[in-house]
């Protein structure tokens, strides 16, 4: 099945890299690939306001629309030359950001519907098993850098990016779940899918720290 998905991503992001070059053509280069990354962040606020008054499909097709930034960014940086590891971090950080503001409206929506006390749960697990995945990937690497732990893996940036729910598969969720009025299924999917896959990133970390 991760296969399948990775299978996805790369499609996706194929994509994407034709959007990127169109985009830099009609902007003559002039907007930056940090510029785009702050737009992206931003317009998650009224995303996740549409999300808490149950507007999902226009929430939906917003968040469809932005959420592609978040890989738009990189093929700027790329194409214009601006790669940095400044440029890595916010991108990051933004990304976590974005998961924030969206459980925040999606809690809010849920408060409000008084809807099952479990689906409140598991906004709370959706969101910090989200938030662990990237925590693990950062350790990871942090834990490579500090022991000197030589891998083909970390080079290439993927040791520990994997698993059966990364960051673009937990927003397809999502959008699905607005589109479709099944909100509430769509986080406990998350919520166990993000679970799943922090529990295998801290696998692979584990073992890979195994003996230093």
């Amino acid at each position: 099945m991760e296969q399948g998905i990775d299978v996805v991503r790369q499609a996706g992001r194929k994509l994407m890299r034709v959007v990127a070059r169109g985009f830099n053509t009609a902007t003559g280069g002039k907007v930056s690939p940090n510029a785009v990354t702050l737009v992206g962040v931003v317009m998650h606020v009224p995303i996740a306001v549409f999300i808490a008054q149950g507007n999902w499909v226009f929430a939906a097709v917003l968040l469809l629309v932005f959420g592609l930034f978040d890989t738009l960014d990189g093929d700027l940086a790329r194409l214009q030359g601006r790669e940095s590891a400044n440029g890595m971090l916010l991108d990051s950080v933004t990304d976590r950001v974005k998961e924030v503001i969206l459980y925040g409206g999606i809690a809010y929506y849920f408060a409000v519907s008084e809807v099952n006390v479990w689906f409140a749960v598991a906004v709370a697990t959706a969101l910090g098993c989200s938030l662990l995945t990237s925590y693990l990937n950062a350790i990871g690497d942090a834990a490579i850098a500090k022991y000197g732990i030589k891998s083909r893996e970390h080079v290439v940036n993927r040791a520990f990016r994997g698993g059966l729910f990364p960051f673009e598969i937990r927003m397809l969720i999502l959008i699905i779940g607005l589109l479709s009025g099944y909100l509430t299924y769509a986080v406990v999917a998350i919520a166990l899918g993000a679970a799943y896959t922090a529990l295998g990133r801290f696998a692979v970390v584990y073992g890979k720290l195994a003996g230093h």
